[in-house]
């Protein structure tokens, strides 16, 4: 039966660590284990790399904490042979020690005649006679135990390597082999559990927004009614629309299409107008995104001044996510947009700027703008790609209903995305704890037994 804690404990003086059971033993990795990387000038340039060979693991293998193997380099064999102390082995644990600081994986799956090895930027690390199981060894680095450690050992914010002298220094409490491996089999079924929470959250979300696209794609096309007779509406992206409405070029909707002038990174200042960036769009709504917001200070009548946002006015990605757009509200009117953002002003003909910029994040739009009917493969648009766009357009009364009722579905759908986000940051946070405690003895999990189903 599980217990919430063990009868004693000892202090370890060590703020990582702090209380642990008093029959663990506080040690370090280098008393413990076995440590080795690919160093100097073994490690592996790209021309060194093979099509066949022994396979040479780098820390973008790691996937889920375990090797894809598939993905992996491979080297010639007098590579491999070179040291035979990262020559790897069913159950050993890798660590990386450049780049992505601390991923750790289980080497598992390696055939009997198959041979694997490391480049630089990873450690093996191996047990020492009977010092700890891997599998225990793999919860600990998992741990908020480590990283804490990493963190107080660490200097200066931009650190990019894990020093092996650094790493053997790594204290810790270490329990007996039998309760290391107990608390093992609890960690790999208690996370389990928890991430297949997760993913049900991760697979929700990701049915919400291709819902979400679906409703937005339909009502811009097709209307709100139902019943309405339908016509081919000549255009292959639109397919059919409802009789009553019409087809439209973009640039009959719009009294002019720009975008910003190049060179206004010299005008940065941290005060001044809004400097409105791609970054600031996204496909997930039609509203501005508001973070990693610049500013800048142009000189009176400076050429941009044609591209200054008004209140209605539709931003449009003309790079990177093509086709990514927001209507301007009064938290960015007056601001001015990048080279890398139309600016579209709507005419009258437009009752509802944000029906409009809901059929330009639709599927419609999206293909004729990509051009993969043609085979195209558009990595950017012109304005003249913005103009050209072909628009259903519908009566005005029903460009608002169309607006009013996607603002409705999409809020109910944000609600619905937001629980599941919250539910999964909670069950991360239950995992991390869970992994914290019982690798550090805060819980007793020696009576502990998967329950039988």
């Amino acid at each position: 039966m599980l217990q919430d804690k063990y009868s004693e404990y000892l202090d370890s003086g060590l703020m990582w660590v702090k209380e642990y059971p008093s029959h663990w033993n506080l040690t370090k990795v280098k008393y413990e284990a076995y440590v080795k990387a690919r160093v100097g000038w073994h490690g592996l340039k790209t021309d060194d790399f093979t099509d066949v060979g022994p396979y040479l693991v780098t820390g973008s293998d790691f996937k889920s904490s375990i090797i894809s193997w598939k993905d992996c380099y491979h080297c010639d064999l007098a590579r491999y042979e070179q040291d035979p102390y990262i020559q790897l082995q069913n159950g050993d644990l890798l660590l990386t020690k450049d780049g992505t600081i601390g991923k750790i994986a289980l080497v598992q799956g390696l055939g009997v005649d198959e041979k694997a090895t490391l480049n630089s930027g990873v450690f093996v690390v191996r047990p020492l006679s009977n010092g700890f199981t891997t599998e225990f060894y793999f919860w600990l680095l998992e741990s908020t135990v480590f990283k804490k450690f990493f963190d107080y050992f660490k200097t200066g914010s931009t650190i990019v390597h894990l020093y092996q002298d650094t790493f053997v220094n790594f204290s810790y409490a270490s329990p007996p082999l039998i309760e290391q491996t107990q608390i093992a089999k609890f960690l790999d079924h208690e996370t389990a559990q928890i991430d297949t929470l997760i993913e049900k959250q991760q697979t929700l979300i990701q049915l919400l927004k291709e819902k979400r696209q679906a409703v937005i794609s339909h009502a811009v096309t097709k209307g709100l009614n139902s019943d309405a007779p339908m016509k081919d509406s000549g255009v292959e992206w639109l397919g059919e629309v409802p009789e009553h409405w019409a087809v439209k070029k973009n640039k009959h909707l719009l009294e002019f299409v720009t975008s910003g002038s190049r060179g206004w990174a010299e005008y940065y200042s941290d005060e001044g107008k809004l400097f409105f960036r791609i970054t600031n769009l996204t496909r997930d709504t039609i509203e501005p995104k508001l973070e990693s917001i610049k500013n800048v200070n142009p000189p009176s009548g400076a050429e941009g001044e044609r591209s200054k946002i008004e209140l209605n006015d539709l931003l449009i990605s003309i790079t990177a996510d093509l086709g990514s757009v927001c209507v301007a509200n009064d938290s960015i009117a007056g601001g001015f947009v990048s080279q890398h953002v139309s600016l579209c002003r709507p005419n009258s003909s437009v009752k509802s700027a944000r029906w409009l910029a809901y059929f330009i994040l639709s599927d419609s739009a999206k293909e004729q703008f990509v051009g993969s009917g043609y085979g195209g493969t558009k990595i950017q648009l012109s304005l003249e790609d913005i103009r050209e766009l072909n628009i259903a357009y519908p009566p005005e009364k029903e460009q608002e209903n169309i607006a009013s009722y996607i603002d409705n579905k999409l809020e109910k759908f944000e609600t619905l995305m937001s629980q599941a986000e919250q539910a999964i940051q909670l069950m991360q946070e239950r995992r991390t704890a869970l992994i914290s405690a019982a690798v550090t003895g805060k819980i007793d999990v020696r009576g502990w037994r998967a329950a039988v189903i």
